[in-house]
């Protein structure tokens, strides 16, 4: 088995994955991550079969084969019951390795998996510790998650890839995997679609902005833990020394109605403006039009992909010391994070920037630093490598 590996390092591989949904219809920054690596991985010739839920049936011109096994509205003990049964029906061949990306999809076919083929998975987040973080399940719920379901798949697995040290340790101190296990291998962005084609002025006219007031972008889920109620905050005491400023934050979420509403209340009627869901096609064109995108998140954030989103677009980008973001901005303009997750650093930090106080790296500087770091056709071969390993 180890010489049949070895050979497929340098010819083409059977790599089974196994993920969540499909990109182009539930948008989001692990649905992206697994359609653009599958596709990555295919153009280097390698037989790549995506399993997932609420896969499309058939996908004209696609690289990869898709195999949907449950339906996303199902229950979820069906929809269980649906991945195991399907995936059973379906097997048709044994792969040369096996690639998981969610603990809860995974978990059903543990013991389907053919003996003998290497498992790695792709650890994007602590999926119970998150949902606990978003008060979505009980206590007693979140241990059955992280014990039975998260845990159990982990010990099943050979290798994990990481997006950032910051979930490395997660990973090793929350699950107990060892670190000689674990690879980090950061995210990785299209630099064909994410580029900076516009300029800013044809940009925000495309989108209807304002020509001359500066604005912050982000594109959030709306949820408790990406700081979004924080940054309102921080606008609000901001207004007086930057009466201009706009935030245009896209993103659709359980917090929507809250954070509109808190917006009002803090008198930011005609400073922030809720998009919604933004067309994957439209997502460069907002980072373009923006001054500078900012990332106030207040924990679990893994990577940050819209980082490398906006500066491959050319837009600088504001963080907080959260997750591997940091380990994004800091070697490229650590001026850039904030002191803390705190208001007042996000007010600190925005207002220093934007009053020119701190430097902000050029348009170009953003772009070559992304496209050389982050770009994907680098990244999916550093992955291929340790699925492959």
């Amino acid at each position: 088995m180890e010489d049949n590996i070895k050979n497929t390092a340098s010819g083409s591989a059977s790599i089974l994955c196994m993920g969540v949904g499909w990109f182009p219809k539930t948008p989001g920054g692990l649905e992206r991550y697994i359609y653009e690596l599958t596709q990555k991985l295919a153009a280097n010739q390698d037989q790549v079969e995506l399993c997932g839920v609420g896969l499309p049936e058939a996908e004209p011109n696609l690289p990869i084969k898709l195999t949907n096994l449950a339906s996303p509205s199902s229950s979820i003990l069906k929809r269980l019951w649906c991945i195991r049964t399907n995936f059973q029906k379906t097997r048709t061949q044994k792969p040369d390795v096996i690639n998981l990306h969610f603990a809860l999809y995974s978990f059903p076919i543990l013991d389907l998996l053919p003996k003998g083929v290497p498992i790695i998975f792709n650890f994007h987040g602590p999926w119970a510790f998150e949902s606990q973080e978003e008060r979505e399940g009980r206590k007693l719920s979140v241990l059955l998650k992280a014990k039975l379901v998260e845990q159990r798949t982990y010990n099943r697995c050979d290798r994990f890839i990481v997006l950032s040290k910051a979930f490395g340790n997660i990973l090793h101190k929350q699950y107990q995997i060892p670190w000689n296990k674990i690879h980090i291998i950061p995210g990785g962005v299209d630099v064909t679609r994410f580029q900076p084609n516009l300029s800013p002025a044809l940009a925000r006219a495309k989108l209807g902005w304002s020509q001359d007031r500066p604005i912050l972008f982000t594109s959030r889920r709306l949820v408790n833990r990406v700081g979004l109620d924080k940054l309102l905050e921080a606008l609000a005491i901001m207004k007086p020394r930057i009466p201009d400023i706009m935030l245009a934050i896209a993103g659709r979420g359980p917090l929507q109605a809250t954070l509109q509403q808190q917006a009002t209340e803090l008198g930011l009627h005609h400073h922030v403006k809720f998009l919604g869901f933004i067309p994957d096609g439209q997502l460069p064109v907002a980072y373009q039009a923006a001054n500078l995108s900012i990332m106030p998140s207040q924990s679990f954030e893994g990577f940050g992909l819209a980082i490398v989103e906006s500066l491959a677009c050319g837009t600088p980008v504001v963080c907080t010391p959260v997750g591997g973001m940091p380990e994004i901005l800091e070697p490229f303009s650590p001026d850039l994070i904030t002191s803390s997750t705190e208001v007042a650093a996000i007010v600190e930090r925005l207002e220093q920037v934007l009053l020119g106080k701190v430097a902000m790296p050029s348009r170009e500087a953003c772009r070559q630093y992304a496209a050389i770091n982050f770009n994907w056709d680098k990244i999916a071969q550093e992955v291929r490598k340790v699925l492959l390993a």
